[in-house]
């Protein structure tokens, strides 16, 4: 990836790690190569700090493109209208977010813990069945 590809937005994105892995590290890899470029996000960082934001840049900090937890365990379940769907799949797959795509893995592995979850608490259950006491 050429340095003259890369753009203040690409980078600013880089900085807030809102990219596709993929695209991350071709950023990483120019980074390394560019002196130029390394100063150019340099300065963006310091802007950044400094309250250099744009509409775009206040979008991406808040993530107000991203769907709620709630919304990925609905789309995880397979309960949710079309258009939530799609744009589920678009900014998981297309956008590539990174922190979405986070959030349903999180999701994906307590559900995958949730029948040992039951079963454990069910055992603790019946073996402390006992030693409960009955007013009455």
């Amino acid at each position: 990836m050429s340095r003259s590809n890369i753009t203040d937005e690409d980078l600013r994105a880089y900085l807030a790690e809102h990219l596709p892995a993929t695209r991350m590290a071709m950023i990483e890899q120019s980074l390394r190569d560019s002196d130029l470029l390394r100063r150019q996000l340099a300065l963006l960082a310091r802007d950044n700090d400094h309250g250099g934001y744009s509409v775009g840049e206040v979008w991406r900090r808040g993530r107000l493109s991203c769907p709620t937890r709630g919304q990925l365990g609905a789309y995880l379940l397979q309960a949710l209208d079309d258009a939530p769907r799609e744009y589920i799949d678009f900014h998981l797959q297309i956008v590539g977010c990174r922190v979405c795509n986070a959030n349903l893995a999180d999701l994906q592995q307590a559900s995958a813990s949730a029948p040992e979850k039951q079963r454990r608490r069910r055992k603790y259950f019946e073996s402390s069945a006992g030693y409960l006491r009955r007013d009455g």
